[in-house]
């Protein structure tokens, strides 16, 4: 067998803006062609006699041609390759960007009636239709979309193909990586998908699926152009013919002297930018096609629509296999059976408040003609309907069970605390996490479902303590993203709140770009505002890299302070959360989280072997100060979350010392000790 480096063969396609005054394609198609061609010269001869034969028998179908106003099925199925990053795109975008796929193949598009007029009479529905698998090849029920973790989406070369690859005869493979070779995708053009068939298939990169989710409306063209490429059409300047294998870099004047092979597409020098008036080789220019590199495609030609059909004639590579009858019979997609395999559902949003209005979605597969939706104690819009709404009038975590049918089956999917809900106000106006109480912890954070292997988990050792939290981030996946955050706090009397905590972590490498992030929303989480970043090097307690399991001692262990002085977030419903980007480091650990006003926050760090004693902490009507070295206590002032002064006493000589907190509001008070040696700073927690 062959072995291949990772040479990216057939269109890297990028999109480089977000508006049509700046967007354009950018490819490096026909040089890595002939890099491809120039490394692993052994192959080349393959290539020449699949080609050969595809144009053969291209010319014989154009002869011959009798065409089907039936479309060509073609069987898909798309492999979303990630690391638990941006790129796991959901399924609705990867059902748009399908959608968005055929409705230009059929010539669907609204924006037709753009078409400049001189191209208007060829603008062709090229009568091919793509459909998701709904069943694999073994035979068993899927949805024609795999997960698959790997780091090779941070890549997104021929390699990820090596994950899974479903026969390339049956199915249509699109891979969905975070990267597609440092580029927005790339195909096999026939003649070398049958010479290296196990390369075979587009490979996307997440944010040019589609019109939603990470993708955008300009960018939605780019799937269309990779597949005229997988069933074998060239640029429209020409440039990968064979045998040849020169490339032709767009906009060069010399591109006049080749073509595409497509009768109808006239000759271009191939153009980056939407000139509508464009002539280049002696005519006007097709920049709206498809297999342009501008940004304003909107077309195919009748020519290229009979080059393709022809391409699903031949069987180079296996193409003619495809939308036959066995094949569309085998993969579930001949349009007759439906097969229900899957009870799925998904939401707006999972964390809300109470009285907030959620969407929730139907999205099991395949058939559906009746659902019965039960979500005890929230309120539906309807039982039945595909698309409803649900509001809750309670705080707490809630169950969803979906129940849907075929008309013969059914099936029955229950998802336990779906929903978190948070209550419209807090309760307190601080927050004390010293990771010590176990037990209530879900009460008092809300850690958010990210799908990853790990999360964020209490462990030991802590802070001069015995417990914090921490992410196993030496055994996860770089990319991930983990995050907790808080339930409600009302900071609406406030005149300031802020944050401190203690963390520890090491990176593995100097390279690592791991980041801890704390954010705050005043809006029940719909947007959030990040107030401090730490990136890997300023996160780094430990005095370097290392591959060992990092467990911090009490020496590796820094402190950070976030204050929020703005108003507009000084709510009865301000919510904090911690959010942790993996980027390849070491474990990571939080501990003595503390919210609230400044002023009740201890701003001096509390060693473990301090010398003073509050007790009892937190207290009813007194508490006691005394020192434990000798030292004499000299004064005491304390101060409630307003910064307000509750009590100040001039002590004198003593060690020990009793404060009455009859009559104070429950809440976290600051006490400030001078000593004859130190001045001191401690919690109080009034109950």
């Amino acid at each position: 067998m062959i072995k291949f480096t990772a040479t990216v063969v057939v269109c890297l396609v990028v999109l480089n803006g977000l508006s049509q005054s700046e967007g354009h394609f950018n490819c490096a198609t026909d040089e890595m062609h002939q890099h491809l061609y120039e490394t692993h010269p052994d192959i080349v001869p393959g290539v020449l006699r699949a080609h050969q034969q595809l144009k053969e028998d291209t010319e014989s179908y154009t002869r011959s041609m009798n065409r089907n106003q039936d479309p060509y099925i073609i069987p898909v199925v798309f492999h979303i390759i990630h690391n638990y990053g941006v790129e796991n795109i959901d399924n609705a975008q990867i059902l748009d960007g399908l959608r968005q796929a055929n409705i230009q193949l059929r010539k669907q598009n609204g924006d037709t009636v753009d078409i400049v007029s001189a191209f208007e009479g060829i603008a062709a529905d090229v009568e091919i239709e793509l459909r998701l698998a709904q069943l694999d090849p073994d035979g068993n029920c899927t949805s024609g979309i795999t997960r698959h973790v790997s780091p090779l989406t941070y890549v997104g070369d021929h390699e990820v193909k090596s994950i899974v690859q479903w026969p390339p005869d049956q199915y249509l493979n699109v891979y969905v990586c975070n990267q597609a070779a440092g580029l927005a995708g790339h195909a096999l053009l026939p003649h070398a998908a049958d010479t290296v068939p196990q390369w075979d298939g587009i490979v996307m990169q997440h944010s040019y699926v589609g019109t939603i989710g990470t993708s955008n409306f300009f960018r939605r063209t780019v799937l269309t152009h990779e597949i005229g490429h997988y069933l074998n059409l060239q640029h429209i300047w020409g440039g990968n013919n064979v045998p040849n294998y020169y490339y032709l870099p767009v906009g060069q004047a010399s591109n006049c002297d080749h073509d595409d092979e497509v009768a109808d597409t006239p000759l271009t020098i191939g153009w980056q930018s939407c000139n509508l008036s464009g002539v280049t080789c002696g005519s006007l220019d097709n920049v709206q096609n498809y297999m342009d590199y501008a940004y304003c495609a909107l077309m195919f030609t009748e020519g290229q629509r009979d080059r393709m059909h022809a391409c699903l004639n031949s069987s180079v590579a296996n193409r003619a296999n495809l939308w036959t009858t066995s094949n569309l019979e085998a993969t579930g997609t001949d349009g007759v059976t439906s097969y229900l395999c899957g009870a799925q559902f998904n939401a707006t949003k999972r964390i809300a408040c109470v009285g907030e209005t959620i969407e929730l979605s139907d999205v099991s597969y395949h058939g559906i003609v009746s659902r019965e939706w039960s979500v005890i104690g929230g309120q539906l819009s309807s039982p039945t309907d595909s698309v409803i709404t649900v509001v809750f009038s309670q705080p707490g975590r809630y169950a969803v069970t979906l129940s849907v049918s075929d008309g013969v089956n059914e099936l029955t999917t229950t998802e336990a605390d779906w929903f978190v809900i948070l209550p419209e106000q807090g309760d307190r106006d601080y927050v004390i996490e010293d990771a010590e109480h176990q037990g209530n912890f879900d009460a008092r954070w809300v850690v958010v479902d990210q799908g990853t292997p790990t999360n964020w988990e209490i462990t030991t050792p802590g802070n001069n303590s015995d417990h914090a939290l921490f992410i196993e981030n030496i055994n996860g996946p770089a990319g991930a993203e983990y995050i907790f955050q808080s339930q409600p706090i009302d900071a609406s009397q406030l005149n300031a709140i802020a944050v401190q905590f203690d963390y520890a972590f090491s990176k593995q490498l100097e390279t690592d770009n791991d980041v801890l992030q704390v954010q705050i929303s005043n809006n029940c989480g719909e947007t959030w505002v990040t107030r401090r970043t730490l990136t890997a090097t300023a996160l780094e307690s430990n005095e370097g890299p290392t591959s060992d399991y990092f467990v911090p001692n009490a020496e590796q262990w820094k402190s950070n302070l976030v204050e929020i002085l703005t108003a507009q977030y000084l709510v009865e419903d301000l919510l904090f959360r911690f959010r942790f980007a993996s980027g390849g480091g070491n474990n990571i650990y939080l501990d003595n989280i503390n919210i609230g006003h400044p002023a009740s926050l201890d701003l001096v760090s509390e060693a473990a072997m301090s010398p003073l004693e509050l007790y009892p902490n937190p207290t009813r009507d007194r508490v006691y100060i005394r020192t434990t070295n000798g030292e004499v206590v000299n004064e005491i002032q304390v101060y409630n979350a307003q910064g307000q002064l509750m009590v100040h006493q001039l002590v004198g000589d003593a060690s020990e010392q009793e404060i009455s907190t009859e009559g104070w509001s429950r809440g976290v008070y600051t006490v400030h000790i001078q000593t004859n040696e130190s001045l001191y700073h401690r919690k109080l927690m009034k109950q």
